[in-house]
């Protein structure tokens, strides 16, 4: 039996794959995007390359992991009826990662994120139908906690029905957990909410640079338009997936929700500019609050132009509420129970920043190698 985990590609989920192969010895049934197993068994090993040298990514390949080729938002996966009921019947437990971030895209969040959210949610209930569920892993985020404005939310408070939602993503997400827990009714669930999620704490290298290109961007401007008190609720990814798989395996949890984040730890703006400009042996930038609403609207206004600096504005935009809304979200629940923090972001910013500029925000990525058992090409 093995951990059906979504997502496995994606930044999140390859750290959580990583995580439950080694650190547990778990088996897992991932779902991978790809036009043949060619092409999905090298798109997940570009994925874990972070994580795990060849030969161990190949022997987890060919021992404790099953790939299904096929396509979230298809019915069944786009697999075949044979292929899907061997999904059901040896799935015993459930992580659902994959999702759309696209918050400029309404169409995609809807796809991927509440269609996508159906097909999980029906082949766990297959699932638990046959042979029962161990448990349903749900990873959403912070931001259906929709608009606030200098808070600390908890997670029991974290869900309004009655308040504006930032964007697309996060709108989804709040219907994702529902879906869950309407459709999943008897089955232990337990719901993953990371907050922003920037870097890993052990090294520099990263994947995703969306949300980095945004802070390099930031971390270039001589003033900026923020209050230099508030805090920026920023959490490593590796503390992310860590209490991810942790929880997961767990027999049981304290709690059925969770906020991944820094919680009322979370460092202010003048923390982290002064610790990433004394690392660069620069001035800090000077704070300039009253000059938010002229730059937002510059960022909107440059965003819809052509080119590099309409992408990067346009980037900027979308990530812009999260910066400015001063609200933490309370992680007492995860820290108590794993006995840790989250490594604070102004340990591992500028490694971070200096590896995303040397490398042109681009991650070189390893070929399968030539003489390497397989079919991956």
């Amino acid at each position: 039996m093995a951990i059906f985990l979504t997502g496995s590609t994606g930044y999140i989920g390859a750290h959580v794959a990583a995580n439950l192969l080694d650190g547990y010895g778990a088996s897992l049934n991932l779902l991978v995007r790809a036009r043949d197993p060619q092409e999905a068994q090298l798109r997940l090993w570009q994925a874990l390359q972070l994580h795990l040298e060849f030969p161990r990514f190949y022997e987890h390949l060919q021992t404790r992991v099953r790939v299904f080729v096929g396509d979230l938002t298809s019915p069944g996966f786009g697999l075949g009826r044979d292929e899907y009921d061997r999904l059901v019947h040896t799935t015993d437990s459930v992580i659902h990662c994959a999702a759309s971030l696209n918050r400029k895209s309404e169409k995609s969040c809807l796809n991927v994120n509440l269609r996508g959210t159906l097909e999980v949610l029906t082949l766990a209930r297959h699932a638990e139908h046959y042979h029962g569920l161990r448990r349903f892993s749900e990873v959403s985020t912070v931001a259906v906690a929709g608009k606030r404005s200098n808070e600390v939310v908890s997670e029991d408070a974290a869900i309004d029905w009655n308040r504006s939602d930032y964007d697309p993503y996060a709108r989804t997400k709040k219907f994702c957990e529902h879906m869950a827990r309407v459709l999943l009714p008897d089955t232990p669930k337990t719901i993953f909410r990371p907050s922003i999620v920037l870097g890993d704490s052990r090294y520099p290298a990263t994947t995703q640079f969306d949300m980095v290109k945004a802070f390099v961007f930031l971390a270039g401007l001589p003033a900026l338009p923020f209050r230099p008190a508030d805090k920026i609720d920023i959490v490593n990814v590796d503390f992310v997936a860590n209490a991810i798989a942790a929880l997961h395996q767990k027999d049981q949890p304290k709690f059925d929700t969770y906020h991944l984040s820094s919680g009322t730890s979370s460092q202010t703006f003048r923390q982290l500019t002064t610790a990433l400009a004394a690392a660069q042996q620069k001035r800090a930038p000077v704070f300039l609050p009253f000059t938010e609403k002229p730059f937002t609207g510059s960022v909107n206004f440059l965003s819809n132009r052509r080119g590099a600096l309409g992408y990067g504005a346009s980037l900027l935009k979308v990530f812009l509420p999260y910066l400015v809304w001063n609200t933490v979200f309370d992680n007492r629940r995860v820290t108590s129970e794993l006995g840790r923090q989250p490594v604070p972001f102004s340990q591992y910013s500028y490694a971070l920043l200096k590896f995303s500029r040397e490398s042109h925000f681009q991650y070189k990525y390893a070929p399968w190698p030539a003489k390497a058992g397989g079919t991956a090409a």
